[in-house]
Formats: structure tokens, sequence, C-alpha cells
């Protein structure tokens, strides 16, 4: 059995994390934090938890090295990477959840967030997308797991990224769920603000866009327009990326390659050609769902869902976890999607 430490556990990715660490096979959740619930149980803050997980919650800010085999940071970025530097040693598995390891070059986070203060740690990341990066998660003691956009867009361009078979702009259109601006109370998240309303937000200035076009231009030159807008429901993210093939292909082609791809990967469904993904079907699953439609003129549309709070955070981190711990992959993971 390894122990597992949650470093800020009450907020939405915490709760995912818990939820299903609780009954993974080979992990113990011996630690849990939260500075502003120290002390009191986590079934206190999260009652669907009771009876099933009751642990009391230590302060984070408490030194918290030696402690357990593997943490999960589940803090804002700033406040992760200081964690960071507490908490790694070689020797325990460190997986954070903020943006404060996802970037290799460290010029380009510090221009999408702020100065990086703990730099001396960048050599040892590994970006924890497993479908790309699993020979290299593999053993690794810091993941920096992706943001939920970038899962949904990268995984959506990989195969045709690989093999160069794209040119011209990326254009990508997101729709997120509320969860994914976090617990905290925020005007923009309440819900009168948020009902029956459906608007873009961070054009042009998303975070998520650097992080997604890193990840391009490990295969093209090509610029990625990125707009992510939020929807009107807890969870759930679709992505429609719009493309232009180097030359036309048919559809069925297209999702051959994505077949083969991604043959053995536990958690990507290639959808049927004329179906496509529908963010109901991925609710509390760590499951990606692709769908694509090529034109004969070049054009092609390629569709994702995921839910942001598992494959897109606490899911992926558990991914993550079990291949840099030799478990099997889908330890933990094995949900069935929820419906309706």
């Amino acid at each position: 059995m390894w122990n597992a430490g949650i470093i800020g556990a009450t907020g939405y990715t915490g709760l995912g994390l818990i939820s299903a660490l609780a009954s993974h096979p080979q992990i113990n959740i011996t630690l849990i934090t939260s500075n502003t619930y120290k002390g009191r149980k986590i079934s206190e803050v999260f009652p669907l938890l009771k009876g099933i997980f009751e642990k009391r919650l230590d302060p984070t800010d408490e030194d918290h090295r030696g402690k357990c085999d593997v943490y999960f940071l589940c803090l804002p970025h700033g406040k992760s990477m200081e964690t960071a530097k507490t908490v790694f040693d070689n020797h325990a598995t460190v997986i954070d959840l903020s943006a404060d390891f996802r970037f290799e070059d460290v010029e380009i986070y510090e221009g999408a967030y702020i100065p990086h203060t703990a730099q001396e740690l960048i050599p040892h990341l590994v970006y924890g997308l497993p479908e790309l990066y699993r020979d290299k998660i593999r053993h690794a003691k810091l993941i920096g797991n992706p943001g939920c956009y970038p899962t949904s867009a990268i995984l959506a361009l990989y195969p045709l990224l690989k093999e160069h078979l794209l040119h011209g702009d990326l254009f990508i259109d997101s729709k997120s769920g509320v969860s994914g601006a976090g617990r905290e109370a925020k005007l923009g998240s309440l819900f009168c603000e948020v009902s029956e309303g459906f608007r873009p937000y961070g054009v042009g200035v998303h975070r998520h866009e650097p992080e997604i076009q890193k990840e391009v231009h490990k295969y093209s030159h090509m610029k990625v327009a990125f707009v992510p807008h939020l929807l009107p429901m807890n969870r759930g993210i679709l992505t429609t990326i719009y493309g232009r093939l180097r030359n036309p292909a048919a559809t069925r082609t297209i999702k051959d390659l994505y077949e083969e791809t991604y043959k053995d990967e536990p958690f990507i469904r290639v959808m049927d050609e004329g179906a496509y993904p529908d963010t109901r079907f991925t609710r509390f699953s760590n499951y990606c769902d692709i769908g694509m439609k090529a034109f004969d003129d070049g054009r092609i549309v390629l569709i994702s869902a995921i839910d942001n709070l598992v494959k897109g955070a606490s899911g992926q981190a558990i991914q993550n976890m079990n291949i840099a711990l030799g478990i099997d992959e889908r330890a933990g993971l094995a949900r069935v999607p929820q419906y309706p």
C-alpha cells in the first residue's frame, strides 16, 4: 500500500481525489489539509463523505515532508510551487494540479502567470498527459497535471499533429461548466450570473492558450486561437477545433488514424463516423470522447468531451499516480459515466 496526501483537500479537485482514492485498492489517504477547515472532519465540509471517509484536516501551512509516498497539490498557482519545494525530495511522487509545473520553459509560465520561485525544480517536471508522455511519467517524481481545456484540445489534435497532417492556424472553441472556476465564491460564478446565459471569457488572454500552444509547437509552427466559454452547467467540457488538412482525406481515413493512435488507451473513446461527443456521456468519468468530420476541400472539425473535474483534473492526476507508481493505470478510475 502507498500513503497519499492531498494538500488543499476542500476544493472540487480535492473532493474528486478523495472520492476516487477512498476505494483505491493500493492507496491509503493518510493526510488531507486545509487552512480554512483545519481540525474539522472532511465529512463536515462534504457531507456526502459521511460514513465513507471522515479523516480530520491538518493545516496546509504545516511542514508535511516525509509523511507520504505521493502528494497531490490542489493549491492555487504560486502557492503550489512553494509547497512543492518543501515536499519534493526525489523519493515521494509530487503531482501538482495547479499550473506551476505545466511548463518546461519558465519564461512561458511567467508570461502567463507570475514569477516562478521554484525554478530549481523545473528540470524534474514531467507534463502529465499520459497518452503522450506515459514513458516519461513512469517513475517521475514531479508531475504537472495538465489544464482541463488543454487536455481536451491536445488529445483531440495529437494524432494529426504527430503525423504532420495539419497546416494553417487552429481555432479552438471550448465550453466549460462552472466548476472550472473552482469552489471559491466569485461574482461570475453566482447562480444568477450564470443561469440562463452563455458567454465567452478570457478571449485572447486565457492562460490555457499558451499551454496548448507550447504542445502544438512541439510538432508544428501553427498558431492557436483559443476562446473559452462558460456554460450554465456544473461540469464538463466540450471542445470544437477548426483546422485544415495538408491534403483532403475522408472522415473514415481520419477516424482510422485516431483508432490506431489510441487503440491501447483505456480512457480514449473514438466516436463512430457521424456521431459526436456529448458532455453527458463523460460526466464523472475519466474518459475523453473524440469525434471528427473531414470535408472534401481539406477543412476538418475535431470535437472532444471530458469531465473537467475528472479527466481534466483529479482523474488524470490519479492516472498519472498509477503510472508513476507502477499500479494498474485504471485503478480507482473504473467509474461508469452517469446519465442523465
